[in-house]
């Protein structure tokens, strides 16, 4: 027992000090001055999204330092209101264009990356923004994110946005994206490596070169991918193409999901093709994952002596690599909401490994959906 308390200690130092090293030298995002002359379109592709969308809509058409940027949105056979909502907000602002899909993706295809694949085909501008109808951005950051992607000469930026939560589900769960990158991966390393696994993409904000876009096949290139964002990163680097990671946390947010139930129904759709996709792979995390966030704060609770103090220390760093790896991912003053759902590590774990389960679990039986479409894996 007490070697398992040392050695998840251990783990949770060690992640702690990876975040420190992320949160002082991951890039951030931030307003510019400089006007981008060349010409831009950005993609939103949408699926019932009337409630949301409007309030992306106003925010680019906000966006400043881009006089030649377009806007393409398509409404993806929504069962809503996304279409009239999308023209009415467009107010007839000559940027913007808002297209109809009336059909189902094509066979082998998942319903985000034929949306975007068809966005993406009328496209002839230099630089291409996919943004998801969730996101806010403030006035800056479409010309901030082409600045950064033209100052890095890379073939994709990922603006990583400020994951917003405001229930509790959404509290334990969301802040983990950002930590499973933050607290494992030294980004500035990884931003300098063509190493496939050492990329790091959210498919909620892309800029693109779009000749690196078309040349490795653009979307078409992982249409059947659970993780589209992170697989066309991948791919993007194997073809000898660069990608970074930028925080995005001043410029960009979003609340993914807005109650428990779009949370697991969100996540159950993709979570099984994570760690290759495979049991064993999911498993051996889910070990690590215990015994560097599990082992600790019950030794600190029940042991005694050094047990108990090792117990202590393995907790602490946990709770501080969260909160480090929100910092990075607000780039500004934490919460106590932020300090809460870090104390609350270890519940943050079991929710996101009995999220893995039930993927897994869906996934056998068939049952994967999202927004009402069956998903073929």
């Amino acid at each position: 027992m007490s070697r398992a308390v040392w050695c998840g200690a251990g783990i949770s130092l060690t992640g702690a000090g990876i975040a420190l090293c992320n949160r002082v030298t991951v890039r951030q995002l931030v307003n510019t001055a400089v006007e981008v002359i060349e010409p831009v379109t950005v993609c939103v592709p949408a699926r019932d999204e009337a409630t949301r969308l409007p309030g992306l809509i106003a925010d680019l058409r906000a966006q400043r330092g881009v006089s030649r940027m377009s806007v393409v949105i398509l409404d993806d056979a929504s069962g809503d209101d996304t279409f009239v909502t999308a023209i009415d907000a467009a107010g007839g602002d000559p940027r913007i264009t808002v297209l109809r899909n009336d059909t189902e993706p094509p066979s082998g295809w998942t319903g985000k990356a034929a949306a975007c694949a068809r966005l993406a085909e009328s496209v002839d501008t230099p630089v291409l923004v996919f943004v998801d109808a969730d996101v806010r951005l403030a006035p800056g950051a479409v010309a901030a994110a082409v600045t950064e992607l033209r100052r890095q000469r890379v073939a994709l930026v990922s603006p990583w946005p400020v994951q917003r939560a405001e229930s509790v589900a959404e509290t334990l769960v969301q802040p983990l994206l950002c930590w499973s990158w933050a607290a494992t991966l030294p980004i500035a390393l990884a931003n300098w490596s063509l190493r496939p696994s050492t990329s790091v993409a959210c498919g909620q904000f892309l800029v693109f070169d779009t000749a690196a876009y078309r040349a490795v096949g653009g979307h078409a290139a992982v249409a059947a991918s659970a993780t589209e964002d992170l697989d066309i990163a991948r791919t993007l680097r194997r073809a000898g193409q660069p990608t970074t990671l930028v925080a995005a946390g001043r410029l960009a947010s979003t609340r993914m999901y807005e109650d428990a139930a779009q949370l697991d129904a969100g996540y159950t759709r993709w979570l099984w093709s994570a760690y290759g996709g495979t049991i064993a792979g999911g498993a051996a995390v889910g070990t690590l994952a215990a015994l560097a966030y599990w082992v600790p704060p019950l030794a600190a609770l029940g042991g005694r002596g050094a047990v108990r103090r090792a117990g202590a220390v393995g907790y602490a760093a946990a709770v501080t690599g969260r909160l480090l790896a929100r910092s990075t991912e607000t780039s500004g003053p934490l919460s106590p909401t932020d300090v809460l759902a870090a104390l609350a590590h270890p519940f943050s774990v079991v929710a996101y490994l009995l999220l893995w389960a039930r993927s897994h679990r869906a996934r056998r039986r068939g049952a994967l959906r999202w927004k009402g479409r069956a998903l073929n894996t």
